[in-house]
């Protein structure tokens, strides 16, 4: 059974950095797409960042130069380093991922950006 588990939210100060971490179990091998979503109250689920597995990377135009996704196949891993926070960053952040079949969640991390 797939399983991803994030790790890395808290709660940071406006301008501080953060960066998440999810790592796939159960798979046979590396997912063609990794990325992350997030969610505020109230709000839809929306996309942040995607990462193939050739590298190509997509931003979230609120997030670009700031944000950055990378992943590591060998460890079934994705990550978000997350820099110059602002709160509208502020959400639960989803990992995803998609081989080719249904794409897989995880149960999210939260992420609060407030002085």
């Amino acid at each position: 059974q797939v399983q991803l588990v994030e790790s890395g939210g808290g709660l940071v100060q406006p301008g501080g950095s953060l960066k998440l971490s999810c790592v796939a179990s159960g798979v046979l091998g590396p997912f063609y797409t990794m990325a992350w979503f997030r969610q505020s109250p109230g709000k839809q689920r929306d996309l942040v960042a995607s990462i193939t597995i050739g590298g190509r990377t997509v931003y979230t135009d609120s997030v670009k130069g700031r944000f950055t996704i990378s992943r590591t196949d060998a460890e079934n891993a994705v990550y978000l380093q997350m820099n110059s926070l602002k709160p509208e960053d502020t959400a639960v952040y989803y990992c995803n991922a998609f081989g080719g079949g249904s794409p897989y969640w995880g149960r999210g991390t939260q992420v609060t950006v407030s002085s």
